[in-house]
């Protein structure tokens, strides 16, 4: 007769220590690197399908040639030539294309100084002179008010301002400061710069503020106890902190400038030659040889900007 440990041993074998017959298997664990790879997945896959395969079709028809109404598959420089026709000739004067891309930079220098200065100050009084976790929420979300509403209204909204008839002429001429109305408020550098500055200060203003509210407030006190002034403090103990969001609030700003030609165009009065407003109308004319070409050279100055920026911070250690 079988007892009942032969019983159990053959209806659930290795259960039984000791036993002739296998034991249970032991359920298969993940390895954390291969949890990690999964959970990157979703995100490798979107960066893929919208950001490497567009942008190796980008590169790869920027060496295609084209005439006047169609592309032509083959292997061709014509986009990149026909973008800098006539510069070598014109040396060492710059030619069109070369001062296209100088204003470019000229512009994104100055939206970039003015918005990293109000940035960081706005960051500073939040994370220093605000004592309340809630007041420091409420407040850094005001600076989100201008993206209740699209970057065309916000434009459309310096122009009864800014204008000839505008608000502003209008003040000024009234109380007897100016005796003509200011021609460069609007349709210039000067509205172009200002109103990127009001678009985009969010942008250094997040980044900074989430660097400095992360630094500990004892080495403030500490740089003060050893007699450092206020500037002092800032100079070394503040910024070199804050530098990681200054560099990131830098990249954001740098990289959406660079490539912006809708508000260069409606703030300039089509009249400021931008690259990519050269983008723009190289794609309205059918040529997206030479439009992706430029497209390629766009990214590769700005590539270049922010590999030097990077090597200010260790931005994947801050992220």
């Amino acid at each position: 007769m079988d007892t009942s440990e032969d019983i159990l041993q053959q209806a659930s074998p290795g259960l039984i220590p000791g036993s002739g017959t296998a034991r249970a298997a032991k359920p298969t664990r993940l390895s954390p690197s291969f949890i990690s790879w999964l959970q990157a997945g979703p995100m490798m896959l979107v960066f893929l399908a919208f950001f490497l395969i567009p942008l190796v079709f980008v590169v790869i028809v920027s060496f295609w040639d084209y005439n006047e109404y169609q592309l032509l598959p083959a292997f061709s420089g014509r986009g990149y030539t026909d973008t800098f026709e006539g510069c070598i000739a014109q040396l060492p004067e710059l030619c069109t294309i070369g001062k296209t891309y100088l204003m470019t930079l000229k512009l994104c220098f100055m939206v970039w100084a003015i918005t990293l200065f109000i940035g960081f100050w706005v960051a500073y009084f939040l994370a220093f002179h605000v004592k309340s976790k809630t007041w420091q929420m409420g407040l850094s979300l005001l600076c989100t008010i201008p993206f209740w509403t699209s970057n065309v209204i916000r434009m459309i909204a310096w122009i009864p301002l800014l204008g000839r008839n505008g608000l502003v002429n209008s003040g000024l001429v009234k109380t007897g400061l100016i005796n003509h109305p200011l021609e460069w408020l609007l349709f210039s550098e000067f509205s172009v710069v200002l109103a990127l500055v009001h678009l985009f200060t969010f942008f250094m203003v997040v980044p900074i503020f989430n660097s400095m509210v992360r630094i500990d407030k004892s080495l403030i006190e500490a740089a003060y106890d050893a007699g450092a002034t206020g500037f002092q403090t800032l100079v070394n103990v503040v910024i070199p902190l804050a530098k990681p969001g200054i560099v990131i609030g830098s990249i954001f700003v740098i990289t959406i400038v660079m490539g912006d030609f809708i508000t260069i165009g409606v703030m300039g009065g089509q009249q400021i030659a931008a690259a990519g407003k050269i983008i723009e109308t190289r794609v309205n004319a059918l040529q997206f040889p030479a439009a992706a070409a430029n497209a390629v050279i766009l990214l590769a100055i700005t590539f270049l900007i922010i590999t030097m920026m990077s090597r200010i911070v260790d931005i994947k250690k801050e992220l």
